[in-house]
């Protein structure tokens, strides 16, 4: 039984939203400071029910919970305890990235880190984040030794991928859905510098990038490519790859080597608070897509490029997504097999062809899949489209683009979802039932729940 629900404690009603600002809803927001208080929290959790949340950086509704209760878990960071002679560290859950490197950086470890550092340490376990080196370094749960738990149905668990493995990969890549995490140990990466050593090439066209990719696998630690979205014909998905390693102190200049691990990333932009919808269009994106090709040389070798610049572009633009205005943007990211090359091609051509307007288009290689039941990477091909809000015709262009994405037996990445349709999920992740099994054991009342877990019935 739960508590009254007059026993609920204090917050704010809030509209709370994703990144991409698509779909907002209105939630009792509250800041648990301790381990007893979301305790506490979820024992008086209303009937709407309740789902931790961080930094905000989920595109669309993992982290809302209308009419319900939503746990802002931001002041429940801080390192719990560190070895750094083995690169082990413990942390709150609340801890987001930016300031877990801003100390371990300049003592010569790094994070896996997804193309932001504004992320807890909490929602990278519950999205299972990526970066650009997953088909060297695997995804951020794959360095997770350990997590503690609080489940909606009381328990405290602590769970390993050895002791616990269900609820474990439950856990991570979960969408927050198994409980709220309250902090966790993870594997860090040694580094001897804070600088990266890219070399970056123009590529004519798709089947020239993708080549490319496949052929420097082994050679780069880090992989991405910018496509262009609009260009068509002998063009049709030119771009630029961007491979790099993190730089030995021995490629640092001699005035540079006195301080390797200088850490210290600033926004160089702020988006206004308010942009008219409809700046980010085919002729703007035309027209910069144009500009960002041309920029970059046809090839350099060993450019030396600071962490925020080479892993987190558009951290430097504080505010980025209200460039979209107040409609908002989807972003949509797949991901489909090695041998499955064709469908990104069909991909690339129904948006070229639509003329649809996407600020960021990313290519990634993906290694192998980890045992998450609902995490997002398996190995092959992924992209990731911002794609402006407005277009009368971009939900069945997306609808098509699932049909692809199916067909070649891929899936969609859940915690950018906004809109697909769940009939398709057992397909995608085959999986699902076992987390359904898993999620039940652990909050049998269903007192854990979001907008995203309602809309896809999960």
């Amino acid at each position: 039984m739960r508590p009254d629900r007059a026993s609920v404690q204090p917050g704010d009603d809030v509209l709370l939203s994703g990144w991409g600002g698509t779909a907002p809803s209105r939630a009792r927001l509250t800041t648990p400071l301790n381990d007893a208080d979301v305790g506490t929290l979820l024992d008086a959790a209303p009937e709407r029910g309740a789902i931790a949340r961080g930094l905000g950086r989920a595109y669309s509704d993992a982290a809302q919970n209308a009419g319900g209760m939503v746990l802002d878990m931001t002041a429940m960071a801080g390192v719990h305890a560190v070895h750094l002679g083995r690169g082990i560290v413990t942390v709150g859950a609340g801890t987001s990235l930016d300031a877990l490197m801003r100390w371990l950086v300049p003592r010569g470890w790094f994070p896996i880190t997804p193309g932001t550092r504004f992320v807890t340490v909490g929602g990278a376990i519950a999205s299972d984040v990526h970066g650009k080196g997953h088909h060297a370094d695997g995804t951020f749960g794959q360095h997770v030794r350990s997590l503690t738990l609080r489940t909606g149905g009381g328990e405290v668990l602590t769970l390993t991928p050895e002791t616990t493995p269900e609820r474990f990969w439950a856990t991570v890549g979960g969408l927050g859905l198994t409980g709220v995490i309250l902090d966790a140990t993870f594997d860090l990466i040694p580094i001897e510098t804070s600088l990266m050593s890219v070399d970056e090439e123009r590529c004519r066209d798709l089947d020239d990038l993708m080549s490319r990719m496949v052929e420097g696998d082994e050679r780069y630690r880090y992989s991405v490519a910018w496509i262009d979205c609009l260009a068509r014909g002998a063009s049709l998905g030119r771009g630029i790859l961007g491979r790099g390693n993190h730089a030995r102190l021995d490629q640092l200049p001699k005035e540079r080597r006195r301080s390797p691990h200088r850490f210290d990333p600033k926004p160089v932009l702020v988006a206004p608070p308010f942009m008219p919808s409809g700046l980010v269009n085919t002729l703007s994106m035309r027209a910069f897509n144009e500009l960002w090709f041309r920029k970059a040389r046809h090839r350099h070798e060993g450019t030396l490029q600071s962490i925020g610049f080479f892993f987190h572009t558009l951290d430097m633009v504080e505010g980025w997504n209200r460039i979209y205005g107040v409609s908002g943007f989807v972003q949509y990211q797949f991901v489909v097999p090695d041998d499955a090359q064709e469908a990104v091609r069909i991909a690339v051509e129904r948006l070229s062809g639509a003329g649809t307007a996407s600020f960021l288009a990313v290519l990634k290689r993906f290694g192998p899949q980890n045992p998450g039941m609902l995490s997002f990477p398996t190995s092959g091909w992924t992209l990731a489209l911002d794609i402006p809000v407005g277009n009368p015709g971009l939900p069945q262009l997306l609808d098509r683009l699932d049909d692809i994405v199916l067909g070649a037996g891929g899936r969609v990445y859940l915690s950018k979802d906004s809109r697909t349709r769940p009939e398709h999920l057992a397909q995608m992740y085959p999986r699902l039932d076992e987390f359904r099994e898993v999620r039940a054991k652990l909050d049998p009342n269903g007192v854990i729940t979001s907008d995203l877990a309602r809309r896809l019935a999960l």
